[in-house]
């Protein structure tokens, strides 16, 4: 086991041992024990009380931060002729069809979120190999097949991200950066925990938020306490 570097030792000498900290508090802290010389996401991490392997009892939504990412996302809009104005104007970096999907097959994905029409899912279900595994595949349960193409541009160009349970019953997200604000984090962090609760699935029985860690590319994790987050 490798040693822990100064830098990794300070972080920790600031976290408690067993606390399980307010929101408030791990919004704060996690910028603190940062030392990375670039501005690192800030990560969160649920454990939820279901059962992935069931259908009834699967979490998947779409949440938008009230402070955004802080990430650029390059959005690739694939569209007819007659909404390409639409989407340029929105935000899209990349606009156009055939020859976008041309470029997928030959295995180009420099792009974070594709938007498209449901018209045109007939053509893009043929890159299923590229974009899933990248999870690049537009559905239209995270809004990304519409044909209001402007606004799916402009949400997700504001913060908006999708997430799904895991198979081991775990949500993680990205939610911001070390460089915003302690109640820029909060505020982001707490969207997405209250939208969590709100997708609860009617047949998930027991505790629901079992476990919600914050922390940092570069820093150790931060227990919350899911009281000082429930409404």
């Amino acid at each position: 086991m490798s040693k822990l570097t100064k830098k990794q030792k300070l972080a920790l000498s600031k976290i408690e041992p067993g606390k399980a900290y307010s929101l408030t508090e791990a919004s704060a802290l996690v910028k603190e024990i940062t030392l990375a010389n670039f501005d690192a996401s800030v990560d969160v991490d649920v454990r939820l009380g279901v059962d992935p392997r069931k259908a009834n009892q699967m979490v998947r939504g779409v949440v938008t931060l009230p402070h955004g990412t802080g990430k650029q996302v390059r959005v690739l809009a694939l569209c007819t002729p007659d909404k390409e104005a639409e989407a340029k104007e929105a935000g899209a970096d990349f606009v156009g069809l055939d020859e976008y999907i041309e470029k997928i097959k030959g295995g180009w994905t420099e792009i974070d979120v594709i938007i498209t029409m449901p018209a045109i899912m007939g053509k893009i279900g043929a890159l299923g190999r590229v974009l899933g595994p990248r999870g690049l595949m537009p559905n239209p349960k995270s809004g990304t097949v519409t044909n209001d193409i402007g606004s799916a541009v402009k949400e997700v160009k504001s913060g908006k991200i999708d997430f799904k349970v895991d198979k081991t019953g775990i949500v993680h997200t990205s939610i911001g950066k070390v460089s915003f604000n302690a109640e820029q984090i909060k505020d982001n962090a707490q969207e997405f925990i209250s939208t969590l609760i709100k997708l609860k699935p009617s047949a998930a029985k027991g505790t629901y938020l079992k476990s919600i860690y914050l922390s940092s590319t570069m820093s150790p994790s931060i227990k919350i306490d899911p009281k000082s987050v429930e409404e």
